[in-house]
């Protein structure tokens, strides 16, 4: 279990006049993505149907994921009273379908779900530590420094039994390299533009993926600074089996954090559309 509870937060500290509002809708989607652990859980589950040890592990992490939810949704309610968690999280769990009754990982081997994972990891990770460093608001400071260290933990976790799976199934570089880079293109999909809709779109009018992408992304890059890609860089070298800090780490860094600062030039501003939307 995390160590730590929601009566750990200093919730009697928050301050709504240090709120960026800018943030307010990337915390609405983020909360209801964490708070769905449970089916992210189940799909872990029968992944790993005959691996208790694992399974054991999915439930704790999906116990300490639906945490960070309800942290971040408190936060949210506080900084927008008028959310509505439960109507929001209904039209994203209904909109929003993970694979279930699975025999095999969509990643095609029980270390490609592990590579994944990590990756996973190494994204919420840096993406909280990201909000904690921009934010001014310290309630949201200090959830988002609980939450950035159990997502780093989380990803030592998941490496751990990777390591432990590679040792059996002896996947190759090339295809660790594919899985990896496939994962960190699905921070695209839909998960977390249904997300972004399902808290913050005009529910009367349709899903449109390209626009509520674009929403989403635009503010989550503008968070980021070289150094988060950074850390993230050495973290996703590391689940590949790359050595990080060294000249192919620095490169790779470089080119990923080019690829940030082109996609936040082709994106509308996400500060016009928040304004637009809330219009």
């Amino acid at each position: 279990m995390s160590n730590w509870s929601l009566n750990d937060i200093p919730w009697a500290e928050f301050d709504g006049g240090r709120v960026n509002r800018e943030l307010v809708p990337l915390i609405k989607a983020a909360c209801m993505v964490e708070y769905n652990g449970g089916d992210y859980a189940r799909y872990l589950s029968e992944v790993f149907h005959d691996d208790e040890e694992f399974k054991k592990v999915a439930v704790t992490w999906a116990e300490e994921e639906v945490q960070h939810g309800q942290a971040l949704r408190r936060w949210a309610e506080l900084a927008d009273p008028d959310f509505n968690f439960a109507e929001a999280f209904r039209n994203f769990t209904e909109g929003y379908k993970l694979p279930m009754n699975v025999e095999k990982s969509v990643r095609g081997s029980r270390s490609g779900e592990l590579i994944a994972r990590c990756i996973v990891e190494v994204g919420t990770s840096s993406y909280y530590t990201a909000i904690k460093e921009y934010s001014d608001e310290p309630v949201l400071g200090a959830i988002c420094a609980k939450i950035a260290a159990d997502e780093l933990r989380h990803y030592k976790l998941f490496y751990t039994h990777m390591k432990r799976y590679l040792e059996k199934e002896n996947i190759g570089f090339w295809k660790r390299l594919t899985i990896a880079l496939g994962r960190i293109a699905e921070s695209e999909d839909d998960e977390l533009a249904y997300a972004f809709y399902s808290a913050n779109g005009e529910r009367s009018a349709p899903y449109q993926h390209s626009r509520y992408k674009n929403l989403y992304m635009s503010g989550a890059y503008a968070l980021y600074r070289r150094h988060h890609i950074e850390s993230a860089t050495a973290m996703v070298f590391k689940a590949i089996g790359l050595t990080p800090h060294n000249r192919l780490h620095n490169i790779t860094t470089a080119f990923f954090w080019h690829v940030i600062t082109r996609r936040r030039k082709t994106l509308t501003p996400y500060r016009e559309q928040v304004a637009a939307m809330a219009a």
